[in-house]
């Protein structure tokens, strides 16, 4: 089959693809339910904390990358190599004793069993845990017809007993509080359980579960992975009902996508290496079983399901999506996941990889809502064993939702306007002045009266636009590269400077601290005229279209430019020109080597003067010896997306010499995410509490970081909340001390 247009992934066939509701009440109820529970909140942020602190222990213990890059090689070759496995696996296991069937969609995948079931009159299944299972709604269309399924896995049990679907793919009631789950048996079970005692409430489990394996007709599993080599199913499990569903009951039935393929059992062990620290963070699951044909006595059908997959791996944006091994890491490190659970952020298939799924095994309008959520932090990206571009791809699901439902009339309104640069530099003149009522000639707009302002100013104050914008600061056209006050290794270079459309409207003061620590190093900077906006700002939002727009007008004014460098003090903006601009024109063979060109050159303003310039140690510290005393705030971009750690510490330590004290979680967002804060405030006023209660904890009084994004976020949350904290971007403290050397 041929390959739909990448430029628009959601063809007509897609349109097809029809979700049976599973929890069908509207994505905004479901989130006003999860934002209203407190509890909620409090359960997931222990278990992230929690979790992220036992992954760090166990993942000393092995090369991570290296692990991760052989099995993404592993599953790259199954994929690729589909049917191939599929005809060596099934010749195998086939050869073992155990019948083969194939289902395209879910109903004949749930037909094919239904019809086994009946076939041997089953009345009672037992089910280990299995999310193809969740995925086809077999418990619902069982019920339909009498036949009872039971979950053993403990999670999984509770949450049916509750009449819920799994939160997380792992753990499917890491949302629930031992007391809820204490009140959930004691109403179930007709006794009194413990709300406190979780052993009580295992035992109690254990004791109802039991009988379920022996009187069972049918036991259904799923599958961790199929190794084709061999012919052989590995399943992972904690508590050993898998062995139990698997081996007692006379007819054993295995549930698995067609994706789960690894060639060879070398790969399985790589799998078992980084799925538990992934997924659990141990070192591995307590049970790891290999089936290779049925039980003596015992019938066995393997269920191979479609319903979607191929249609990913057709669509090269989507296809590494099929690699995934359903750790659920990309879940546990999810800053909205934690405020609101994984009833709210996916669908079936929870977490960022649910996000990206969700169109292709249950339709758009299933992922249309959840997908709103993702606020671009890159943090999944970073922990997904297979190195899955989770972010990218879920700025692709953005695009399929926008093409195919539209936007908001105001936010579509807003990004056509602001995709017109003379335009928009016309109505920010005018902004500059009309704004004079809400300042009052400060500079942040904190009037809370307003109601089209005052879900956004009731916790956090808004930046007003700059007097005079960077553009009118600064001369276009080259700044002579003097000779440098500080030894450095970029002395004579020629640099473009790209300040970003907030650098230049609200913090003009940031880039003129750029240029003014290029020009200390003795580099002739270039500030190329008719800069914009990079175009960021509807690439995030879904907006091909002027996305592009803005991406060739920024395009044009760079590469007219004989440059060694293109420096940005924005990671956001580095990040965009650096990586996004191959992904948004790769199917435009006019477009690609031009943008490709200007990706080559841009470069963040921490990274040059690190790498490029490499700075001295304690060539920028204070003449009079004091040392500064402060926090860093990592942005998402330029942590996750760029990989910048060691580059701003080594400015303030060593650079610098002042003293950095870590904020906890300091890999958290903040909880701007461009128009994600002003879309869902609610959650954005959480993770910028959080971030700000930890900065305070540090006893400092500066928080530093290198995104304006971010920097308007935080000054806000501390202007409304009357916090003495400053916050300051990286360039201003090393710009104080060029002009103090300047000064002497």
């Amino acid at each position: 089959m041929a390959a739909p247009s990448t430029d628009l992934p959601l063809d007509a066939e897609y349109e097809e693809v029809h979700d049976h509701g599973h929890d069908d009440r509207p994505f905004g109820e479901r989130y006003g339910d999860a934002l209203g529970n407190a509890q909620l909140a409090r359960n997931l942020t222990n278990f992230q904390q929690s979790w992220k602190s036992s992954r760090a222990g166990v993942m000393e213990e092995i090369d991570f990358d290296v692990l991760r890059h052989s099995l993404k090689a592993a599953k790259t070759e199954a994929i690729d190599n589909l049917d191939q496995y599929l005809d060596q696996f099934v010749t195998h296991i086939e050869a073992a004793g155990t019948t083969v069937h194939f289902a395209m969609d879910a109903g004949e995948a749930t037909a094919i069993i239904h019809r086994i079931a009946v076939r041997h009159g089953v009345k009672l299944v037992a089910k280990s845990k299995s999310m193809v299972s969740e995925e086809i709604e077999l418990n619902q269309r069982f019920a339909e017809d009498g036949i009872e399924v039971v979950e053993t896995d403990l999670g999984e049990w509770i949450v049916q007993l509750r009449g819920e679907r799994p939160s997380h793919m792992v753990m499917p009631a890491i949302h629930l509080a031992r007391q809820e789950v204490g009140e959930v048996f004691t109403k179930e079970l007709g006794r009194e359980i413990s709300r406190e005692n979780v052993t009580e409430q295992v035992h109690a489990a254990r004791d109802a579960i039991r009988d379920v394996f022996f009187n069972a007709g049918m036991g259904i599993t799923g599958a961790n992975a199929l190794i084709a080599e061999a012919g052989t199913v590995m399943m992972v499990t904690n508590e050993g009902n898998g062995r139990l569903t698997s081996s007692i009951p006379p007819v054993h039935v295995v549930l698995a996508g067609i994706e789960k393929l690894v060639p060879t059992y070398e790969d399985a062990m790589t799998q078992l290496r980084v799925l538990a620290r992934s997924a659990t963070a141990q070192r591995l699951t307590v049970y790891t079983t290999f089936i290779h044909g049925p039980s003596p006595g015992q019938e066995q059908h393997l269920v191979l399901v479609d319903n979607g997959r191929r249609r990913m791996r057709e669509l090269p944006e989507f296809r590494e999506a099929l690699h995934c091994i359903r750790c659920a890491a990309c879940a546990n490190v999810c800053p909205p996941y934690r405020e609101v659970g994984g009833h709210v952020f996916g669908h079936i298939y929870s977490g960022a990889i649910g996000l990206v799924v969700t169109p292709f095994l249950h339709g758009i309008e299933a992922a249309a809502g959840p997908q709103s959520l993702c606020l671009s932090c890159n943090a999944c990206e970073q922990v997904c064993p297979v190195d899955i571009p989770l972010p990218r791809q879920i700025l692709d699901v953005r695009a399929m939702v926008a093409a195919e439902q539209g936007m908001k009339g105001p936010k579509a309104a807003i990004l056509g306007l602001y995709s017109h640069a003379r335009a928009m530099n016309v109505l920010l003149k005018i902004g500059t002045r009309a704004q004079l009522p809400l300042t009052r000639g400060h500079k942040m707009i904190r009037d809370r009266r307003l109601p089209v302002l005052k879900t956004q100013t009731r916790w956090r104050s808004l930046p007003a636009l700059a007097k005079r914008p960077l553009r009118d600061r600064l001369r276009s056209g080259p700044t002579t590269g003097a000779p440098p006050i500080i030894p450095n290794g970029a002395a004579g270079l020629t640099v473009a400077h790209f300040p970003g459309c907030m650098t230049d409207r609200i913090y003009p003061e940031q880039g003129e601290a750029v240029a003014t620590v290029l020009a200390a190093l003795g580099v002739m900077v270039m500030h190329p005229e008719g800069l914009h906006c990079c175009g960021l700002i509807p690439n995030n939002s879904g907006d091909v279209p002027h996305a592009k727009a803005m991406a060739r007008q920024t395009i044009e004014r760079l590469e007219s430019i004989p440059v060694d460098y293109i420096v940005s003090g924005s990671a956001s903006c580095v990040a965009m020109l650096g990586q996004d601009y191959a992904h948004l024109f790769r199917n435009d063979p006019a477009w690609l080597p031009r943008a490709q060109a200007v990706s080559d050159k841009i470069v963040d303003f921490t990274s040059f003067l690190a790498t490029v310039a490499s700075l001295p140690p304690g060539s920028l510290a204070a003449l009079d010896g004091g040392q500064r005393e402060l926090t860093y705030h990592d942005s998402c971009q330029g942590l996750n997306a760029l990989g910048l750690s060691a580059e701003p510490r080594s400015l303030i330590e060593g650079v610098m010499g002042d003293r950095l004290v870590e904020l906890e979680e300091n890999t958290l967002c903040c909880g701007f995410g461009g128009s994600f804060s002003f879309e869902y405030p609610a959650v954005a006023e959480r993770l910028m509490n959080r971030k700000l209660k930890n900065a305070e904890a540090t006893g400092t009084r500066l928080i530093v970081t290198d995104n304006q994004g971010c920097i308007m976020h935080l000054r806000g949350g501390l202007d409304a909340s009357g916090r003495q904290i400053e916050v300051r971007h990286i360039a201003e403290l090393l710009a104080d001390r060029v002009r103090e050397r300047s000064a002497k």
